[in-house]
């Protein structure tokens, strides 16, 4: 279970993926590593001696080495696996348990989802947030955000309320896949605005995901108030780039 965990900084939200097949756990964690390279995740798959169905054994090893201090969120496949997962909580101190969330929620989506709100420094209910986006009805997916410094919230200068808006094209082979995506939205999450893709939220994998945009769409990007045109004008350069694709 050791090598499953990232050598990076770990003080970000855990993740452990507990389902009944020990490939389909490794996988997911192989899979969501492409967008959150430095999160904990863990899999928990498989019984203890790898066949198909839960262990308690490695879902309560999975919590302890996903947890850095800022909490884990567990997602799993089906209906006894979350029965497993409430198990091992039962076994946790109070402290570490008042830092696990159990979430209900398609476990690939929400994996995908939960992991690039890590990456980005999102704390326990955000990290929760995003997971159970990913099982709402007709819903584009929370939206994941960078944690911000407060502000003074005296008088200033007035706000503008302009609205900017560009429109670039794919260029990279593959367009929005999950990687660019994770990338796209892990800078629209860091710029303080707004920013809408063909109407939906730039900050939501989910959203961008599901927009299904291929090499050759037309992205529009557009951003209303303070700081608009630098937001923009970032998720534009980085559209522009291909992502370093060929």
């Amino acid at each position: 279970m050791n090598d499953s965990t990232p050598t990076a900084p770990g003080a970000l939200v855990g993740l452990v993926f507990v389902s009944h097949s020990s490939l389909i756990a490794k996988g997911l964690v192989d899979l969501a590593r492409q967008m959150a390279p430095t999160v904990r995740m863990l899999p928990a798959g498989g019984t203890d001696d790898d066949r198909i169905g839960t262990s308690f054994a490695k879902v309560a090893a999975g919590i302890e080495a996903a947890e850095a201090g800022r909490g884990v969120v567990v997602l799993c496949d089906l209906g006894s696996a979350i029965l497993t997962a409430e198990s091992a909580l039962d076994f946790l101190d109070d402290e570490t348990r008042s830092r696990v969330v159990i979430v209900d929620a398609p476990l690939v989506e929400g994996a995908v989802a939960a992991a690039v709100a890590a990456q980005i420094g999102g704390d326990l209910p955000a990290v929760e947030s995003a997971a159970r986006s990913a099982g709402a009805p007709h819903s584009g997916g929370a939206s994941v955000q960078a944690p911000v410094p407060a502000t003074d919230t005296q008088s200033g200068p007035a706000r503008d309320d302009s609205t900017v808006t560009r429109t670039v094209t794919l260029i990279n082979a593959d367009g929005l896949h999950a990687r660019p995506a994770a990338e796209f939205v892990t800078l629209a999450a860091t710029l303080g605005v707004p920013v809408t893709v063909n109407g939906r939220d730039a900050a939501s994998l989910l959203a961008i995901m599901g927009l299904g945009l291929t090499r050759g769409a037309r992205v529009e990007l557009s951003a209303t108030g303070d700081g608009a045109a630098a937001a923009v004008d970032a998720l534009a350069s980085l559209l522009e780039s291909g992502f370093g694709e060929a």
